[in-house]
């Protein structure tokens, strides 16, 4: 069974909540404003998940990328970074309520 909580409930509630992943089997997402942050899991599940990690052989995603920049020219990397913090430096960015951090 999965259960969806907030934040602020997961906290309220984290030893019932802890006890029913233990115990029960139970499987928590927690959310912030609707959307999942994180869960929490048994061991036996967290340890099931972290056997079918991709291997360093089998790597993707960002980390398959890396291996890819070894072949351009230092000069192109160092024009591409510039370009990215000139971007970042344009970018306004958009306004953040701390409260709900």
């Amino acid at each position: 069974m999965v259960k969806k909580v907030s934040a602020s409930a997961a906290k309220a509630q984290l030893a019932e909540l802890v006890l029913g992943v233990a115990y029960r089997g139970d499987r928590v997402v927690i959310e912030r404003r609707g959307k999942p942050v994180a869960a929490l899991v048994s061991v036996e599940d967290l340890e099931r998940l972290e056997q079918t990690q991709p291997t360093a052989a089998s790597q993707r995603g960002a980390l398959a990328i890396l291996g890819l920049w070894k072949d351009w020219p230092k000069e192109e990397l160092d024009a591409l970074v510039a370009d990215i913090y000139a971007e970042r430096d344009r970018d306004t960015g958009r306004p953040v309520d701390m409260k709900d951090l």
